[in-house]
C-alpha cells in the first residue's frame, strides 16, 4: 500500500461515514475513482435517500467519472471503495474498463456489522435461468433478434 493508496482509501471511507452516519442516505459505502494520480469522481450510497436500489457508491462514481472523461470507458482508472463491491458494482467496473480495484471492508464485514448479505445473489447467478428464484421466460426472440441484426450492420455503430 502506497501513501496515495492510503489517501484515496481514506477519502472513500470518509464518504462512507458521511452517507451512512451523517446524511443517513444509505449504507456504509463510499467510492473514489482515480486516474493519473488524481480523483476524477466520487460516489456514495444513496439507496435510502433516493429510493433507488442501484444508487451504490461505485455506480455513482463510475457515472460521474465517465461523464467527466467523456467516455464510457475509463482508461487506466483505479477504483477505491470502502467495501467489497456487490455483483452489480463489480459488473459495472468491468463494463467501464476499470484497471484495478482496492476495497477496505469485506462482504463478510458488511454482513456481520450491517446485515448486508449478497450471498443469495451470488448463488442465484450460478444457477441456470430456469432454477432462479425470479421466474424468467424468454419471449419474442425472433422480433428482438431482427433489431440485433440491424444493429450488427449499422455503419456508425460505436464499438463497446
Amino acid at each position: 500500500m502506497t501513501d496515495d493508496d492510503k489517501k484515496f482509501m481514506t477519502r472513500a471511507i470518509e464518504l462512507s461515514e458521511k452517507t451512512s452516519m451523517i446524511d443517513s442516505a444509505g449504507g456504509v459505502f463510499g467510492t473514489v475513482i482515480v486516474q493519473d494520480g488524481k480523483i476524477i469522481a466520487e460516489g456514495a450510497n444513496r439507496v435510502v435517500a433516493e429510493n433507488d436500489p442501484t444508487w451504490h457508491g461505485e455506480i455513482e462514481a463510475i457515472r460521474k467519472a465517465c461523464k467527466a472523461e467523456g467516455s464510457f470507458k475509463l482508461r487506466d482508472a483505479t477504483l477505491y471503495t470502502s467495501a467489497e463491491p456487490c455483483p452489480m458494482c463489480m459488473a459495472a467496473a468491468y463494463w467501464a474498463g476499470i484497471k484495478r480495484i482496492y476495497y477496505a471492508s469485506s462482504n463478510e464485514d458488511a454482513a456481520e456489522y450491517g446485515d448486508f448479505d449478497d450471498s443469495m445473489i451470488y448463488g442465484e447467478m450460478k444457477k441456470p435461468m430456469a432454477e432462479r428464484s425470479i421466474p424468467s421466460q424468454q419471449i419474442m426472440q425472433a422480433e428482438a433478434v431482427e433489431v440485433w441484426k440491424k444493429y450488427k450492420n449499422k455503419a456508425d455503430r460505436v464499438p463497446y
